[in-house]
């Protein structure tokens, strides 16, 4: 758990089952799938997507999930999955959420460093991420953190830009 004093805001490690981390993905997916359909999404469509798209290889050995909380109130939260790509272990970040409360106050940032912190520790050479082209803060904050723009490495029908950074 890393405390962020004068902010009251907390980053924990959380399993994916757990009820802030279920809050967290709720919240994700709320925010996510609204600017995606332009309309506010049903708690039945985020319980479909929960469904279809499960989170239990976020924790260890195959991964982590990070809830960040004020006032314990989900401000956001990040996951970090490993995968292998070409016989190499790489981290890759999913699940980037950052309360519109609280945005612009440094959070992004703050949780793309408890990933690299954590990758390093587990000695991999590279994170990856994909995103969708309207999400363009978020390209901005991955851009400034040392992400670059590289060719597709996945066939997801949302995403509209991959990015990479090198760890070593």
């Amino acid at each position: 758990m890393t405390a962020h004093p004068g902010t009251g805001l907390v980053v924990a490690v959380v399993k994916p089952a757990e009820p802030p981390a279920r809050q967290a993905l709720r919240d994700y997916y709320h925010d996510i799938g609204g600017r995606y359909y332009d309309r506010p999404m049903t708690e039945a469509e985020i319980d479909d997507i929960l469904t279809e798209e499960p989170d239990e290889d976020l924790q260890p050995p195959t991964g982590w999930f990070w809830v960040a909380t004020s006032e314990d109130r989900v401000a956001g939260c990040i996951g970090l999955r490993y995968v292998t790509e070409d016989g190499v272990r790489v981290g890759e970040l999913t699940r980037v959420f950052v309360s519109d409360t609280v945005r612009r106050q440094g959070l992004g940032a703050r949780l793309l460093g408890v990933v690299e912190r954590q990758a390093r520790a587990d000695g991999v050479p590279s994170l990856r991420l994909d995103v969708r082209t309207d999400l363009v803060e978020a390209r901005a904050l991955y851009a400034r953190h040392g992400f670059h723009e590289v060719p597709r490495f996945n066939d997801s029908p949302y995403a509209g830009h991959w990015f990479r950074k090198a760890l070593r």
